[in-house]
Order: C-alpha cells, then sequence, then structure tokens
C-alpha cells in the first residue's frame, strides 16, 4: 500500500529547504563576482550593479504576489511553477553572452522569491502542529544561511572556474528542487476564495519599484536629487493609491484589515528595521576584509578568503535555525527576536569600536549569525501566528517584502558612506564605522518595535477575531 503524500512532513520540509536554498544563494552568490563580470563584459560599474538593482524589484513585487496567488489557487502548484520560472531565469544567466541578457535573467529569477511565503504556507496547512514552529523557523533561516553560503561560494568558483557557474550550480538544486515538490509536497487544502485584483497588483508592484528603484540609485543620483526625490514621490503617491484600493476592494490581493493587526505591523517594522540594520554585512564584510593593508585598517584578503570571514556568521545561523523550534516552545519567537536583535546588535557595536585585527570580523560575525538565527526564525513564526491559514502566504509575502526594503535602504545607506569617504582612490575606516553605526541605530530601534508584539496567546486571540465588516453582517 502506498503511503499517502501528506504523510511525509520531513521530506516535504528537505524539498522547501532545497528550494529556498537555492534561491538565497542566487540572491547573493553574484555580489562578490561584480568586477569579473563588470571587466568580462567591458561595462560600467553603474551598469553591472543593475544584476542586483533587477533582482531586487522584481522580487519586491513577486514575493507578496505569489503568496496571494498560493492562498487562492493552491501552494503546491504555484511553488512548483515559481520554481520553473527560477530555473527559467537561472538557465538565462547561465547561457548570457552580454550584460542586457543577464540582467532580464536575474530579474526572472527576482520573482521567485514567492518561495518563501509558499513554503510556509504549505508547513502550516500540512505538519503536525508540534512541527510547524521549528520547520518555519528553519526555512526562515535558510534565507540568511543561503545569502552567506552565496558570497563563500562565490569566491571559490570564480577563482577556480568562470562566473557562469554562479548559475549551473544552483540550477541543478533548483531543478531536483522542482521534480521533488511534483512528487513529494502535498497540495494544501485550504483555499481562500476569490480573484487576483490586478489593478491594485498593478499599483503596489509600480509604488514599491519607484521606491526601490531611487533608493538603489542614490549613488549615481544622490539623495537629494531631483531625480531621487521625485521618483520617491511618485512611488509614494502610488503606494497611497494602491492602499485607497484596497480599502475599498471586496476583493482585495492585501487584505488592510489584516494589516491593521498589531501582531502584524509590528512584526512588519521589525523585519524592516532588522533589513536595515544587518543586510549591509553580506557586502560590507568581504570589501572591508579585501581592502590593503595599506590603508591601515583592511586585511588584505582575496576574493575567496575574504567569503570565509563569513563563515562564522552562517554556522551561528544554521545552528540555530535549526534549533528554532524548541527554542520558541521554551521562550516564545518574541523573546527570541528580541535576542537574536541584540546579538546582532552587539555583533555592529563592537565592529564599530574594534576592527584592527582580523578576528574582530570573525567574533563579530558569528555573533551575527547567532543573532540572524534566532531572529529569522522568529519573524516567520510570529507573522504566521498573527493570521489565520487562510492569509498566511499573502502576510508572509509581505514580511519578506518589508524585510527587503528594509536591506535596500540599509545597503544604499551603507554604500554612500563608504562612497563620500575615500583617500588616494581607496575607502577609509570612517565610512566603515558610519555604516556599523548606523547599522547598531537601527537594530536598537528594532529590539524597541519587539517590545511591541504581542504574545503568542494574544496575537492567536487577535488573527482569529472576525473583521469589523463581519461583525457588522453578522448583527445585521
Amino acid at each position: 500500500m502506498s503511503i499517502p503524500r501528506r504523510s511525509r512532513p520531513n521530506v516535504t520540509l528537505a524539498v522547501l529547504c532545497l528550494g529556498g536554498v537555492a534561491y538565497s544563494v542566487l540572491s547573493s552568490a553574484v555580489v562578490p563576482a561584480l568586477p569579473t563580470i563588470q571587466r568580462s563584459f567591458h561595462t560600467s560599474e553603474t551598469g553591472v550593479t543593475w544584476l542586483l538593482t533587477g533582482f531586487l524589484l522584481a522580487a519586491s513585487v513577486g514575493t507578496s504576489i505569489l503568496g496571494r496567488l498560493g492562498d487562492m489557487y493552491g501552494k503546491e502548484k504555484l511553488l512548483l511553477w515559481t520554481l520553473v520560472i527560477l530555473a527559467a531565469g537561472t538557465l538565462i544567466g547561465a547561457l548570457a553572452t552580454s550584460l542586457g541578457v543577464m540582467i532580464v535573467g536575474r530579474t526572472i529569477q527576482g520573482v521567485s522569491g514567492g518561495i518563501f511565503p509558499l513554503a510556509f504556507g504549505i508547513v502550516r496547512d500540512e505538519f503536525p502542529r508540534e512541527k510547524v514552529a521549528g520547520s518555519i523557523g528553519l526555512l526562515s533561516s535558510v534565507l540568511g544561511v543561503g545569502g552567506g553560503v552565496g558570497i563563500v561560494m562565490s569566491g571559490v568558483i570564480v577563482k577556480y572556474l568562470d562566473y557562469h557557474w554562479l548559475y549551473w550550480i544552483p540550477l541543478v538544486a533548483i531543478v531536483l528542487a522542482a521534480v521533488f515538490t511534483w512528487r513529494f509536497v502535498p497540495e494544501s487544502p485550504v483555499r481562500v476564495p476569490g480573484k487576483v485584483n490586478w489593478v491594485a497588483a498593478g499599483l503596489m508592484s509600480a509604488g514599491i519599484s519607484a521606491v526601490l528603484l531611487a533608493i538603489s540609485q542614490t549613488i549615481v543620483w544622490g539623495w537629494g536629487s531631483p531625480k531621487t526625490l521625485g521618483l520617491l514621490a511618485i512611488g509614494f503617491v502610488l503606494c497611497g493609491l494602491w492602499i485607497l484600493r484596497e480599502v475599498r476592494s471586496r476583493e482585495p490581493l492585501v487584505d488592510m484589515t489584516m494589516m491593521r493587526i498589531r501582531g502584524v505591523w509590528t512584526t512588519n517594522a521589525a523585519a524592516f528595521l532588522l533589513g536595515a540594520g544587518m543586510y549591509a554585512s553580506f557586502i560590507v564584510f568581504p570589501q572591508f576584509a579585501q581592502l590593503p593593508k595599506s590603508t591601515g585598517f583592511g586585511f588584505g584578503a582575496s576574493v575567496l578568503v575574504s567569503g570565509l570571514y563569513l563563515l562564522p556568521s552562517t554556522a551561528g545561523m544554521v545552528i540555530l535555525g535549526t534549533s528554532a523550534g524548541a527554542i520558541s516552545a521554551r521562550f516564545g519567537s518574541k523573546a527570541a527576536l528580541i535576542a537574536g536583535t541584540g546579538f546582532t546588535t552587539s555583533a555592529f557595536l563592537l565592529l564599530s569600536v574594534a576592527h584592527g585585527h582580523p578576528y574582530d570580523l570573525l567574533i563579530s560575525a558569528a555573533l551575527l549569525g547567532v543573532g540572524m538565527g534566532l531572529a529569522f526564525a522568529a519573524l516567520g513564526n510570529l507573522i504566521v501566528q498573527a493570521v489565520p491559514p487562510h492569509q498566511t502566504g499573502v502576510a508572509t509575502g509581505m514580511n519578506t517584502v518589508m524585510r527587503t526594503l528594509g536591506g535596500a535602504l540599509g545597503g544604499q545607506l551603507s554604500a554612500t558612506f563608504i562612497a563620500k569617504n575615500h583617500a588616494h582612490g581607496l575607502p577609509t575606516v570612517t565610512g566603515f564605522t558610519d555604516t556599523f553605526l548606523m547599522a547598531t541605530g537601527f537594530l536598537v530601534v528594532c529590539v524597541l518595535s519587539g517590545l511591541l508584539i504581542p504574545s503568542r496567546k494574544a496575537a492567536s486571540v487577535e488573527a482569529h477575531r472576525p473583521p469589523p465588516a463581519a461583525l457588522a453582517d453578522e448583527a445585521a
């Protein structure tokens, strides 16, 4: 007798993690290789950074929309198609012989950010209750773990192979994840009726893209330039129109009633601040280590060795991610978020005052890994606890978008600090210390926002409370 597909949560979790790791590796692996790609295509630094910008823009849009579609049409079905899209974008990048084609491939890859909200929804719908917190925590940590692995792997591949292998190797994992998803991942029975509000989707996509594009171009345009301010204004206006459309819609893309739940907006605020505080580390740590010793603070490391400075961070995220279930059960996800953010804060605070030796960077990376492992796992569980099952996909998708927006802001601020502090053609230590202090500031506020998140019991009660409209209909 065949075993029902729904009885294999460990197999399902392994498949979901494989797809998540492949996506998150692709998100970061190209960063250390940007100078090599720039030289290969004989392009400018501004042009090659579109490999990051295109990915970021597409991810911010695709993540929330795919989460909503999964809630409506089936999470397993949407996950399979998302992996197919990711494979197509990766194949285009692997075969690209021009920068434009590679940017197209990266943009298609970014759309597949919906892997994570879809995976969270599958876990919540299909797994036994005692496995949900640990599984969501592990999946949440995969985003950070894969990012760290991508940075480390990139140096090895660029040194010994070719940057095209940054696409070929993850492509194998993506194809396997797609096949295993089709074969082993069960289709969720949880559905929310309705149809896609494409006007709302268009307004949201245009608004978020305009804001992200303005932030990503600040190094070229400047923070106070008319282009930056004008595009930011357009983005905020479009986002305002999107919210108005959602409030008035009978079938919203993103239910604004859900966004007003205390457990949702506080967790989204924490995600934004956490992203702003810690995402710069993936770029700043290797860059700091690669600067020549003649600067008085750099370590003169190669691209390969500089990536290894993130190994303690990756190890910390793996260890804490696998322990997320036990930590959440013992202390609660709110406490885990606050503690994780505290560890991450201490990592950047340490670097702001002590960065003269390689062990300073290694110790900070270890603290960062512990903090990110705790905080990432907690964010996923907190947002799931705050909403009913049929809103899992869209809620976790929006939470991931908020973390992406925060990461874009923090990354560009750090790039601005470093770009404005140069001497003899090389960055000075001031730009890096300003970045570390900026990250510390964001993370301190994140700790404070974490205190506003309701307890598990209160979040559960609010998540299952009928919306005001439903109460009014019942009374009538």
